[in-house]
């Protein structure tokens, strides 16, 4: 029962820093990436459908991105979802392709986006603790049904408190990642 709790709550720790980690390639940071767009719905036919699954998405250079609609018809309708989203960019259509220019990030704003990151940390971390705490009460309902010895118990919160100060500490790695990434002109 003991290994079973610890392993659940190294997989639910383990998934809350990766949801962390996704989050963080929608930021946009200095450099144009496709995965700034990969979130992003269209309107295609009456459903909506992930921008990847209507147009091809490349990095023409490191400011730039250009997405290309399989269908001529859709042009206007990728337009519309980039305009609609929170990203704060304008597409530039030439035919069937749209480019999109990032601008260079301000250092305001490179500042304020750094803010974000640690919010976000902080929310991963709080993620984190929570699932500590579900395990350590498992422990303890173990315990209370007599099930484990009050030694097992308190090893088993060490492992656990173990767990949560590697997930944490990996936590704290990828903000200290982003925010250079961010603070790179």
């Amino acid at each position: 029962m003991l290994e079973e709790i610890k392993k659940d709550a190294l997989t639910r720790m383990n998934k809350s820093v990766e949801a962390f980690r996704h989050d963080l390639t929608k930021l946009r940071t200095g450099r144009a990436t496709t995965a700034l767009v990969d979130h992003l719905k269209v309107n295609y036919y009456g459903s909506d459908m992930p921008l990847t699954q209507v147009a091809s998405v490349s990095v023409s250079d490191a400011r730039s991105l250009t997405i290309t609609p399989w269908e001529k018809g859709m042009v206007s309708a990728v337009e519309k979802a980039i305009l609609a989203s929170d990203l704060g960019l304008t597409p530039n259509t030439a035919g069937t392709v749209i480019r999109i220019n990032l601008p260079p990030l301000t250092e305001e704003r490179r500042k304020e986006l750094s803010k974000h990151v640690h919010a976000e940390g902080e929310n991963a971390k709080v993620a984190i603790r929570n699932v500590r705490r579900d395990a350590i009460q498992g422990v303890k309902e173990l315990l209370k049904e007599k099930q484990v010895t009050e030694d097992e118990s308190h090893r088993a919160e060490d492992e656990i408190q173990k767990l949560t100060d590697k997930a944490v500490k990996d936590v704290d790695e990828v903000v200290k990642a982003k925010e250079q990434e961010l603070m790179a002109v």
